[in-house]
């Protein structure tokens, strides 16, 4: 597709919006955790982030959780495969390992690999809202929190009281597409107990060869307990198992007709205990994950097994009126086991502390410091310094600190434990952990309390970035198992990578009549990564220069309707033995038309992916679908 003119750009950034229809407090003056660990207005916490409610899954015209996220202001999600067989995420031009994925505070992203980071085990009825933190937030949360920050709050561990619901749908389209849910909420004196399920299942699609076929399934179970009136216990386990085409996934090669399956666990435990002037929260996750990936059907699949165990705890209190704490202590070991990779685990621990300053009437300071250690990269001391100034409409915020990152198992074992490898990408033991010096500046602008803007300008200073990057067999480190003249992409350390950018958020919610409503959001940003090395790296090479994305959601009585949307501009790429190219711009279109036939309870609904049916790809070799069409029924009691 041809580049749009800028004069398109303008236009769909002005008259382009979104979002859903539940809470609007939680799109212009919402309460926040996900900067300091602790309960804020976003006002009060000098960063720019984005809160969406769950409900807003059911509102646009979305198939999985990692599209909806694809859709908000300032967020890209690079797509594998559709409707959640596999997604990147990336903010503000980091890779897809430096963005955190946390659920209910603790961490998600999986050891092996950031390519299953957006596995999320809960059915989406099940999440209460989702905040998006831009920029760095190592201070507070660790390894990881480079681009941002996802942060995932649930029904069941938010606290909040909900009434007793039940839910289904079922979906059907094109290519034999049937996608299936069912969730349930109880809520009885002190006791509150959910559950769900989620699938969504193909044919697919025709791709070169073979077909995007994808079975993938999510169940989750929650309880929660109001032991006394301080004292509260929330507790959940949860499935997922996913199979799904992976031709290309991760490979540009023509003999490439991949399958994978992709199974995972989750355990977590919260205790919270409230004090006069303060909260205590004891937080402890186990997780496993067995991933087994066919590069021919005929082929030995490479296993791994990986997972963790993590806890941590860490108590906020009010100090006085003007100021606030927090103090916490976090644990973890993770490990895997592969015939790959090989059988490695590594320890990790941190101390961390937060000050909350409210100096004067419209001035916040939040000042974070983190000593953390592990086995890999040793002892690494993180500062992060946000301050906020807001009158009565308009806020001015500022953040600078520090960020890092250590490596996964696949970019330091990647293909280390094979008898012999003759193509593909190679594992770097010697890895050193990304270090980056990051600091932004914005504004947001309330015009009333339905209709925000924010604008920001962001830089990052990134040292020992590590990604991969095209090597020839004489430079590779360990050549044990390698052949002579053999094609390889190394894990490697790049020397130097500065990003700067800016961004643009709009917001709008209005009810525009006794029996209607519109409300929405937008997203521009631009950014340039200058990198130092000739050698151009893989991931880096292939984020956004330029990215828009919108949405709509408009209800008029019983009729509903909702667009989203992406518009995107980035460097181009070519791969020979494919013969496919990464075209440089390519816009994107969902559409979602619904009428309520029992008033509040029943939906119908037909929706559109793709509805211009773009020839388009993410990541190089990885072909997306053209266009898909589907329906359904969802019903709520």
């Amino acid at each position: 597709m041809k580049s749009m003119r800028p004069g398109a750009l303008c236009l769909f950034l002005f008259i382009s919006f979104s979002l859903h229809a539940q809470d609007s407090s939680l799109l212009l003056s919402n309460v926040i955790i996900t900067a300091t660990q602790t309960a804020q207005q976003q006002k009060e916490s000098g960063r720019n982030i984005i809160a969406i409610n769950g409900a807003a899954f059911n509102t646009l015209p979305v198939q999985s959780v990692d599209e909806l996220l694809r859709y908000l202001p300032g967020i890209e999600v690079q797509q594998r495969g559709p409707q959640g067989a596999q997604a990147d995420i990336t903010i503000r031009g980091g890779t897809f390992q430096q963005v955190l994925v946390i659920i209910d505070g603790v961490k998600l992203n999986d050891p092996l690999t950031g390519h299953f980071n957006l596995y999320i085990p809960l059915h989406p009825a099940e999440i209460e809202r989702v905040e998006i933190l831009k920029g760095a937030a190592a201070a507070v949360w660790g390894s990881e929190a480079v681009g941002g920050v996802v942060n995932i709050i649930s029904k069941s561990f938010s606290g909040k009281k909900y009434n007793n619901e039940y839910r289904g749908r079922i979906v059907a389209g094109e290519y034999g597409l049937l996608n299936t849910a069912v969730y349930g909420r109880w809520t009885a004196h002190k006791n509150s107990f959910s559950g769900g399920l989620f699938s969504n299942n193909t044919n697919g699609q025709p791709l070169r060869g073979t077909k995007g076929y994808f079975n993938l399934h999510t169940a989750n179970l929650s309880f929660s307990r109001q032991l006394t009136n301080n004292w509260r216990v929330s507790l959940r386990t949860a499935a997922d198992f996913r199979k799904f085409n992976a031709q290309n996934f991760y490979t540009s090669f023509a003999s490439d007709t991949a399958n994978e399956i992709v199974n995972s666990a989750w355990i977590q435990a919260a205790l919270q205990k409230k004090y006069k002037k303060g909260q205590l929260q004891i937080d402890a996750v186990y997780k496993k994950l067995r991933d087994q990936y066919w590069f021919r059907p005929t082929a030995v699949p490479n296993d791994n097994r990986a997972g963790f165990y993590a806890s941590q705890a860490y108590f906020s209190g009010i100090i006085n009126e003007k100021n606030g704490f927090t103090a916490g202590v976090q644990h973890s070991l993770k490990f895997i086991k592969s015939n790959d990779r090989g059988e490695h685990s590594l320890w990790h621990g941190a101390l961390y502390g937060i000050l909350r300053h409210h100096p004067g009437r419209n001035l916040y300071i939040n000042e974070s410091l983190r000593l953390d250690w592990d086995e890999s990269y040793g002892w690494v001391l993180v500062p992060q310094l946000n301050m906020a100034w807001s009158l009565s409409k308009l806020t001015l915020r500022a953040a600078a600190g520090k960020s890092f990152r250590d490596a996964d198992f696949t970019e330091r074992y990647n293909n280390y434990n094979k008898s012999l490898v003759s193509s593909g990408r190679i594992g770097n033991p010697a890895l050193k952990a990304e270090r980056a010096w990051n600091m932004e500046f914005g504004a947001d602008y309330n015009f009333s309390s339905r209709f925000r803007i924010s604008s920001g300008f962001f830089y990052r200073d990134h040292e020992d970035l590590i990604d991969w990057a095209n090597t020839a067999y004489a430079d590779m480190p360990r050549k044990d198992n390698l052949v002579p003249g053999g094609s390889y992409a190394l894990a490697k350390n790049v020397e130097f990578i500065r990003t700067s950018g800016l961004e643009l958020d709009i917001m709008y919610n209005e009810k525009t009549g006794p029996n209607s409503q519109l409300l929405a959001m937008a997203g521009f940003t631009w950014l340039k990564s200058v990198n130092d090395d000739p050698v151009p790296s893989l991931y880096i090479s292939s984020h956004a220069r330029i990215l828009l994305n919108y949405s709509i959601a408009w209800t008029v009585k019983r009729f509903s309707f909702s667009i989203a949307g992406l518009y995107k501009e980035r460097a181009e790429q070519f791969s020979a033995p494919l013969n496919s190219k990464l075209t440089p711009s390519y816009f994107l279109m969902n559409v979602k038309a619904g009428w309520q036939f029992i008033p509040v309870k029943g939906r119908l609904f037909l929706q559109a992916d793709n509805l211009f049916n773009t020839a388009y790809i993410d990541l190089l070799g990885a072909q997306m679908p053209g266009r898909w069409l589907s329906g359904g029924i969802e019903i709520a009691l």
